[in-house]
């Protein structure tokens, strides 16, 4: 049995992936956590943004977490929690795999694929954490061209602005 989805439980989450988060940006990194959660509702893998650290584009917060998760025989009732709207990269990981809901800590700094993943059956929960849009907020005004990278948005050159 699953465990039920409230806004209690779903912010006990998010404080793993919170705290993911922070230990990305001590790192030197991009500062959003996940982690993937089991039916019973324990944490199966925890991770963050490892783009820099690792000079892997394909390390993200969710990555991370599903990779440290370890092979599950399904993901049919797991939880993937993560600090930030996910990405399509990471949204596609979610359908692929068939993980049931989706915690979202923050969208306003960046909305993903969190209502494709609604429109196609995964329960979602945005939870507008002040904590998450903060961590995003300050990075993003410290590392713009960082944070360009990361979501795919390279600044024109010089020459394409002509």
């Amino acid at each position: 049995m699953t465990v039920p989805l409230d806004a209690r439980t779903a912010r006990s989450w998010l404080a793993v992936a919170i705290e993911e988060a922070r230990a990305g940006l001590a790192e030197g990194g991009i500062p959003i956590g996940a982690a993937l959660i089991g039916r019973d509702g324990d944490v199966l893998g925890r991770g963050h943004n490892r783009r820099v650290q690792h000079d892997d584009p394909s390390v993200h917060g969710e990555t991370d977490a599903f990779r440290n998760a370890g092979r599950q025989r399904s993901y049919r009732g797991t939880t993937m929690v993560t600090t930030l709207s996910p990405c399509w990269y990471c949204s596609g990981l979610v359908r692929q795999f068939g993980i049931t809901r989706l915690v979202v800590g923050e969208a306003a700094t960046f909305s993903g694929g969190h209502d494709w993943l609604a429109e196609h059956g995964v329960e979602v929960l945005v939870l507008d954490d002040p904590e998450c849009r903060e961590l995003m907020t300050d990075f993003i005004a410290a590392n713009p061209a960082l944070w360009n990278e990361d979501i795919g948005e390279d600044e024109p050159t010089a020459e394409e602005t002509r």
